[in-house]
């Protein structure tokens, strides 16, 4: 799907607040309401919008660590496994890379304990030769938004 300027003024607006009314969307890009519903449930059906979440302060839930877990994987097996991985509790993300390592992946805890299990089954899974986790110290930015970057 090709996106116009009208299209990432929509996504911009829903990117800056999902919960932004349609009318409200209507009068900032200066279109229809109607033409607006509908280049929403486009952009829906097309995928380009694959839902709408609220952004969580995970440490007011209580999961105090991100770990990053750097993955080395039997050959010709890495799509398989990483979509195992990527539906364990906790994962937030997997990431297929270049480089020394196979995949790496982020995932959120609430404490050490749980790391180390997660570790350990990581670690047992068939094809998994090799784990690197890095525990996160501090986090200096964490957003999955592109928020000025859609020119």
């Amino acid at each position: 799907m090709i996106l116009d300027d009208v299209d990432k003024k929509i996504l911009q607006i829903l990117i800056d607040d999902a919960r932004t009314p349609v009318l409200e969307i209507a009068n900032q890009t200066g279109k229809h309401l109607t033409t607006i519903t509908r280049r929403i449930k486009t952009l829906e059906q097309e995928e380009v919008i694959q839902g709408y979440a609220a952004i969580v302060d995970y440490e007011a839930l209580g999961f105090d660590l991100t770990v990053i877990i750097e993955l080395t994987l039997a050959r010709g097996k890495l799509f398989k496994v990483e979509h195992e991985i990527a539906a364990l509790p906790g994962v937030l993300s997997v990431y297929d890379v270049t480089g020394k390592i196979d995949a790496i992946l982020i995932a959120k805890f609430k404490n050490r304990r749980e790391v180390s299990e997660f570790a350990k089954k990581l670690l047992a899974m068939p094809f998994v030769e090799r784990t690197e986790t890095h525990i996160v110290l501090n986090i200096i930015k964490e957003d999955i938004r592109l928020s000025k970057e859609l020119d």
